[in-house]
């Protein structure tokens, strides 16, 4: 028995018309020979309203019961998705996560999964069961309470689900025919690329690209789960989508395989920080406490035992950050003269694994940016990226630029 995971995203199950639709490319499965699990969004849009019914009714409100509404969307596409395929004379059955179980933590609203006992299921099949439909992004605590995995959980839920059953494959079906060198709304030479490893996915979710979810990456990775993205929309066949992968399965790579960016960056700079032991964790831990996300790090020269430090955070957390800063200050914990904040700035960064075997990435990326008068206000490096923040107006300019420098619109 090979069993095979399908995701569909609320865009693919955005009324029963695209619900039909993709029962159809579950039951062309079936035919194949697969049992089929199917992981299911809400429909388009009905998350959001439940999160507004929740705010709306209960500004300050109970996690808990955050969780028991918002999850009710996949649960109406799951009974919908398992009566189409029923109509369709395929034995087929509903599955809320405490059904599964699904077992989480107690982190109300953004929930890791512990387990996937596989028992239910199993047997669920061996008794003439070809599709299991299974509601995404929710699960059980271990206080017995539904719980949410987070936006773009039911991502998380399918490749949880893949490595949990062993599965031949994880498709994730999307409004996109797969994942492209760049956003073909900013760079119409964007291609779709064949095959992706996992680390350049995972680097180029989390600088930016909505393709995938990046907890859902690192899952795949870890327990080498195939991942297949392909368009809900267009016709399937073998060859549809791209396949992330093991760097050994793909025979050849770009030195760059594509160029990420994200538009809601801010940079903050505190001025004339007393340059000394601790300094770097008396800043940073209590933005870490606020739930500041800090990215890029950026310490000057000292001069006269004092140091600028630069950070970037995402835009809607630079109040909470300015919060903290102004805390800990009022504490004695760090000392500054004035925090600088400037939200009009963009990430752009330029993702590939062979950048390890290739030479001078960084400065063809420099000269690129330097030919269209792109000045550069930050830099951050790993072994696969180089991330530059810049003015956020010349983003879409510098996009183009480096994908025309790197001659991604050819394959390898």
């Amino acid at each position: 028995m090979s069993i095979l995971v399908m995701k569909f995203g609320g865009t693919s199950v955005a009324n029963v018309d695209r619900i039909a639709r993709a029962a159809k490319r579950a039951a062309v499965e079936v035919a194949k020979g697969h049992d089929v699990i199917v992981i299911v969004s809400a429909m388009a849009g009905e998350t959001n309203k439940l999160v507004g019914w929740v705010q709306d009714t209960s500004p300050l409100y109970d996690a808990r019961e955050y969780d028991a509404v918002t999850s009710s969307g996949e649960n109406v596409t799951a009974g919908l998705m398992a009566l189409r395929l029923q109509e369709m004379d395929i034995p087929a059955r509903s599955w809320q996560g405490w059904q599964v179980p699904l077992l989480t933590t107690s982190a109300h609203g953004s929930a890791r999964i512990e387990a996937i006992p596989t028992e239910n299921i199993l047997r669920k099949f061996d008794e003439g069961m070809k599709v299991a439909v299974v509601a995404g992004f929710q699960g059980i605590s271990p206080e017995g309470r539904i719980t949410t995995l987070g936006r773009g959980g039911s991502d998380t839920t399918a490749v949880a689900f893949a490595a949990a059953f062993d599965a031949v494959r994880c498709d994730i079906y999307t409004d996109v025919d797969g994942v492209y060198t760049t956003d073909p709304r900013i760079c119409a030479k964007a291609r779709k690329l064949d095959r992706i490893a996992f680390e350049e996915m995972l680097e180029l979710a989390s600088l930016g690209a909505k393709v995938l979810q990046t907890r859902s990456v690192e899952l795949a990775m870890r327990y080498k789960v195939k991942l297949r993205v392909l368009s809900s929309f267009e016709e399937q066949t073998d060859e549809a989508g791209t396949l992330v992968c093991d760097e050994e399965d793909i025979m050849e790579s770009n030195a760059v395989a594509g160029v990420a960016y994200s538009r809601d960056e801010a940079k903050l700079t505190l001025m004339a920080v007393a340059d000394r032991p601790g300094i770097a964790a008396a800043i940073f831990g209590p933005l870490a406490e606020a739930g500041v996300n800090v990215d890029m790090i950026v310490q000057n020269i000292s001069e006269g035992g004092r140091t600028d430090m630069t950070f970037s955070c995402p835009n809607d957390q630079v109040l909470r950050a300015q919060h903290a800063m102004d805390e800990a200050k009022a504490r004695g914990d760090i000392g500054f003269d004035d925090l600088v904040v400037d939200q009009g700035v963009a990430k752009v960064s330029v993702v590939g694994i062979g950048m390890r075997s290739h030479a001078g990435v960084a400065a063809q990326m420099f000269k690129a940016l330097a030919a269209e008068n792109v000045n550069i206000k930050v830099i951050t490096t790993s072994e696969i990226k180089i991330s530059v923040l810049i003015d956020r107006k010349y983003m879409e300019l510098a996009v183009q630029a480096l994908h025309d420098a790197f001659g991604l619109e050819k394959a390898a």
